[in-house]
């Protein structure tokens, strides 16, 4: 399940243009305090492909800045075992594994190169 994060310091200056943009749809997931999220909904999304715009953390980089995107994650059998492997490799956390109720269990990691990588083994589907 790939998974993007758009992140913004005004959220819903985001939402209001991805959705003229695109035509997306989000809907708000609770991620605690201070936080904003907006999972996205729309054309192309689905179990397959994810996506959020979500508050950022901390200063936006300056304008004209190299690469200023987001973050992408990426589906793993076992998000503690590659969190580990990560940190052994030369990576450094960025999010320690957490459990996410009927989603999964999700990590970020500095790749060593300035960027953030996210892992994520989905919830066991309910049959």
């Amino acid at each position: 399940m790939p998974h993007f994060e758009i992140h913004a310091a005004d959220v819903k200056a985001a939402q209001a243009f991805y959705s003229g943009l695109f035509g997306w749809k989000f809907n708000a997931m609770d991620m605690g305090p201070g936080i904003e999220y907006l999972i996205i909904e729309g054309n192309g999304f689905d179990r397959n492909l994810t996506g959020a715009v979500m508050s950022r953390m901390g200063e936006a980089p300056k304008a004209g800045s190299p690469v200023r995107g987001g973050t992408l994650t990426f589906e793993v059998d076992d998000c503690d075992e590659r969190y580990a492997w990560a940190l052994a490799n030369g990576g450094a956390e960025a999010l320690p594994p957490m459990d996410y109720p009927g989603v999964g269990r999700a990590a970020y990691v500095e790749d060593g190169q300035g960027n953030i990588v996210g892992m994520i083994t989905p919830a066991a589907e309910d049959n």
